[in-house]
């Protein structure tokens, strides 16, 4: 299930848009040499154009019945009256959406309410906050501890609850305790340097609705703390959560837009 996206604007919308730019906008050069020695194939392109709009209508994420989608299609070309107007075809999308968004976050809680019962009584794990957030400490560091005040420089991974990853870091990182989730925070505040740990951060203390994680989702972040406090200087090349260049393509779509940082 996406992100419910309130008053909808279809994708289409932007896919026309771009037909009615100039030649040199809407294609390659490529495209264009290739257009002056063969003539256009106009059954490929029709079925191109058909997998352009079921692109569009999947990114919808509403399971429209395609028999009703295709004869709207002819209607329109005909020349006869759609059943709804624009403004209310939009605003109908909007309403099944948030549904769908609501239910699948009630869904997401409670699987989190129930992991998180369970998770407590399994060995090694601690509870900071009753029911909110755990850890497990996977290897014991030995160095400085991490205090409030610090920008710590650490390694992680973040998981959902299945275990798919949703980013991870690929070489060590800065952490700003001013751009992170309270859960986040809360879980390595006292972790010393070499220390590795395993955080379970139930969705009141993770993203809960916002952003671009599925909503209501439980989180598990494995963190080693490289350095408790980076350097008040240029910390020597490592990245921080602005100008990383490291591929964090995944975790950016799901969480820069709540907190600008995954942690």
């Amino acid at each position: 299930m996406k992100k419910f996206i309130p008053l909808l604007a279809l994708p289409l919308a932007v896919f026309t848009a771009n037909l009615k730019a100039e030649p040199n906008q809407a294609v390659s050069d490529e495209a264009t040499k290739t257009n002056e020695t063969a003539p256009p194939d106009l059954l490929k392109i029709s079925k191109a154009f058909g997998h352009m709009v079921g692109k569009n209508l999947e990114s919808i994420d509403i399971d429209f019945n395609m028999k009703e989608v295709l004869i709207g299609i002819q209607e329109c070309l005909d020349g006869k009256p759609s059943p709804m107007t624009e403004a209310e075809c939009i605003q109908g999308i909007s309403l099944i959406q948030e549904s769908a968004f609501q239910k699948e976050s009630e869904d997401n809680l409670k699987k989190a309410d129930e992991f998180m019962a369970k998770n407590k009584s399994l060995p090694g794990v601690i509870e900071i906050e009753p029911g909110k957030l755990q850890y497990v400490v996977l290897e014991a560091g030995s160095g400085a501890e991490v205090q409030e005040s610090f920008s710590p420089i650490i390694r992680y991974s973040g998981k959902f609850i299945d275990g798919k990853v949703f980013g991870e870091s690929r070489e060590d990182e800065v952490i700003s305790f001013e751009e992170t989730i309270e859960g986040f925070k809360k879980g390595i505040v006292g972790m010393k340097e070499g220390e590795k740990r395993r955080l379970f951060i139930h969705p009141d203390r993770g993203y809960g609705t916002t952003g671009f994680l599925p909503p209501s989702s439980l989180l598990t972040f494995d963190i080693e703390i490289v350095k408790a406090n980076a350097p008040k200087a240029d910390p020597s090349n490592l990245t921080t959560a602005n100008n990383s260049e490291v591929d964090h393509s995944a975790e950016i779509a799901a969480m820069e837009a709540n907190k600008n940082h995954p942690r």
